[in-house]
C-alpha cells in the first residue's frame, strides 16, 4: 500500500471517528455538564459547516468568490419548511398554512401542492438550488465573466431574491418567513428526540458532503479546478472548456448550500428572507477565510469557530460582543492570512518540528506522492532510484 493510500485511509478513519464522536460522545458530555441546549446549537453550526464546504469548493478551489450562496441556502430551507407547514392533524378542516387565512387566502396555491410529498421535497431541496446555480453559472461563465464582476452579479442575485421573498406575504408570509413547524411523520418537530434525529442527520450529511468535496478536489479534476483558479486562459489554451467545469462545480456548490439550509431550518424553527440577505452570504465567506481557504477541514473549523465565538461572546458581553467578533476577524486576517488550518500546516507545523527535533532535510518528493506517477500499482517491482 502506497503512502497516498495510507493517508487516504487515515483521513477516512478520522472523518468516521469524528462523526461517531459528534453523535455518541459529545452530546452526552454536554448534557452531563448541564449544557444540553448547546447540542442544538452544535447541530445548527454543523449544518452551516456544509454551506462552508460549498463556499470553499467554489471559492477556495475554483477561485470564484460567490456572494450569493444565501439564496441557495434559503431555497433549501424554504423547500423543507413548506413540507413541514403542510403537516396537518387528521381532524383539521382548513388545510392551509396558518398565515394564509390572515391574508385572505382560501385555497392552497399551486406552488405549495407538490410539497405534500416528502420525496418531492427531498428532490427539491437538492435539485432546485442546483438547477438555479447551473442556470446562473451558465449565463455568467459562457460570457467569461469572472473576478469581481462575478462577485457583484452573485451579490445582485441576493438582492433580487431577498426582495422577491420579502414581498410574498400571501405566498410565503413575507418578511416573517415560515415558522411554527408542528409535526413531521407524526412526531413533533420540537421534541428532543426529533431534534436528536435532525442532529444525527446533520452529522451524516456533513460527513457525506466532506467526502464528496474531497473526491471532487482530489485527482485530476481537483488539479483542473486549481488550474482554472490560477490561470484560466492557459487551461483554455490547453483544450479544456472551463465553462463546463465551472457550471458543474457551481451547481454542486449550490446543491450543498440548499442541503445546509434544509438541515438548519428545523433546528432553528424558522426560515425567513434574512438568510438571502447580503450579510449572511458575506458571513459564509468569512467562515472559510477564518478556517483557511482551499482547505475542506478549514471550512468546517472556521464555521464552527466563528459561530461558537458569536454565541459565547453574545452571552458574556451582550453589549459589546460585536466589537470582540470584529477583533477576532481582524486578528485572523492580519496574523493568519491563510486561516487557522493554513497556519497549522505551514508555520505551526514548522514550529512543531523545530520544537520536537523532527525536522528532516527534504531533497525530492517520493514518486508515489506525485499524482502523475504511475508506479503505485507496480508494488515491489517499482524501479529503484
Amino acid at each position: 500500500m502506497g503512502q497516498r493510500q495510507r493517508l487516504l485511509w487515515l483521513e477516512i478513519g478520522v472523518v468516521v471517528g469524528t462523526a461517531l464522536a459528534l453523535v455518541f460522545v459529545i452530546p452526552p458530555i454536554l448534557v452531563g455538564l448541564g449544557q444540553g441546549f448547546r447540542v442544538n446549537l452544535l447541530g445548527r453550526f454543523l449544518a452551516l459547516a456544509i454551506a462552508g464546504l460549498a463556499i470553499d469548493l467554489i471559492w477556495g478551489y475554483t477561485g470564484l468568490l460567490s456572494l450569493g450562496h444565501g439564496v441557495f441556502f434559503g431555497l433549501g430551507g424554504y423547500a423543507l419548511a413548506m413540507h413541514l407547514k403542510l403537516q396537518f392533524p387528521p381532524d383539521t378542516q382548513v388545510r392551509l398554512p396558518s398565515f394564509m387565512p390572515l391574508y385572505g387566502v382560501t385555497e392552497l396555491p399551486w406552488l405549495w401542492r407538490p410539497f405534500f410529498s416528502f420525496p418531492f421535497t427531498l428532490v427539491a431541496i437538492i435539485l432546485v438550488p442546483a438547477l438555479l446555480g447551473a442556470l446562473i453559472g451558465y449565463l455568467i461563465f459562457r460570457n467569461r465573466i469572472r473576478g469581481v464582476y462575478f462577485s457583484i452579479l452573485t451579490q445582485a442575485l441576493t438582492i433580487i431574491f431577498f426582495n422577491f421573498f420579502n414581498g410574498q406575504q400571501k405566498l410565503l408570509n413575507g418578511t416573517n418567513g415560515l415558522t411554527d413547524f408542528q409535526t413531521i411523520f407524526g412526531y413533533r418537530v420540537s421534541d428532543p428526540q426529533t431534534q436528536g434525529v435532525f442532529y444525527g442527520l446533520t452529522v451524516l450529511a456533513l460527513a457525506a458532503s466532506y467526502g464528496l468535496c474531497r473526491w471532487l478536489t482530489s485527482g485530476r479534476f481537483g488539479c483542473l479546478l486549481v488550474a482554472i483558479r490560477d490561470d484560466e486562459p492557459r487551461v483554455r489554451m490547453l483544450g479544456y472548456n472551463p465553462t463546463v467545469v465551472k457550471v458543474f462545480v457551481f451547481a454542486i456548490s449550490a446543491a450543498l448550500a440548499g442541503l445546509a439550509g434544509a438541515l438548519y431550518t428545523p433546528q432553528t424553527g424558522i426560515i425567513s428572507p434574512r438568510v438571502m440577505d447580503i450579510a449572511f452570504s458575506i458571513e459564509m465567506v468569512i467562515w472559510v477565510a477564518v478556517g483557511g481557504r482551499a482547505s475542506l477541514v478549514g471550512a468546517v473549523v472556521g464555521t464552527l469557530v466563528v459561530n461558537f465565538a458569536k454565541s459565547l461572546l453574545s452571552e458574556s458581553f451582550p453589549q459589546v460582543w460585536l466589537f470582540f467578533l470584529g477583533g477576532l476577524f481582524l486578528a485572523v486576517v492580519l496574523l493568519l492570512p491563510e486561516g487557522i488550518v493554513g497556519w497549522l500546516r505551514t508555520t505551526g507545523w514548522e514550529w512543531w518540528q523545530k520544537t520536537t527535533g523532527q525536522r528532516r532535510l527534504s531533497t525530492y518528493p517520493k514518486l508515489e506522492l506525485e499524482m502523475d506517477a504511475d508506479y503505485e500499482h507496480l508494488g515491489d517491482q517499482r524501479p529503484n532510484g
